[in-house]
């Protein structure tokens, strides 16, 4: 399952997102893993899960960003849950890109039987609507 928190700047989609990687972390028997840019969410998130900030492995680009992601469920079977902040910030523009890499990053729950949420700063009237039909919105 993919999920998306939507909203623009200073709408309290990192908070929203900061709540959903604990309680993740609370629901699950594996590993959490929560992915940002940069090192803001340290102290915010349970220390249970594997923060990584994808400015330390270079992640620029929606190929870049899913191959990490496939790199990471498919170095650890226990994954059970991937939550994102600033999937613009790492991936980049909206436009056909993001819709493949959501395409992609369904196809890859669903082989893994892991749940991704990602935060986009966008209204929800700005995203293709193809991105609907793989992601809902939380």
């Amino acid at each position: 399952m993919v999920s998306l928190i939507i909203g623009h700047k200073g709408t309290g989609k990192t908070k929203h997102l900061i709540d959903e990687v604990n309680a993740a972390r609370e629901a699950s028997n594996g590993n959490v893993i929560c992915v940002e840019k940069g090192n803001k969410l340290t102290y915010d998130v349970k220390s249970s899960v594997r923060l990584v900030s994808a400015d330390e492995y270079g992640i620029k680009g929606y190929d870049s960003y899913y191959g990490f992601l496939a790199g990471m469920c498919a170095g650890d079977s226990d994954i059970t849950d991937i939550l994102a902040d600033g999937t613009l910030k790492i991936g980049g523009e909206i436009g056909p890109d993001l819709v493949v890499f959501f395409q992609k990053i369904a196809a890859l729950s669903d082989s893994t039987d892991t749940k991704f949420v990602f935060t986009l700063s966008a209204d929800e009237a700005d995203l293709p609507a193809e991105i609907f039909e793989v992601a809902q919105k939380l």
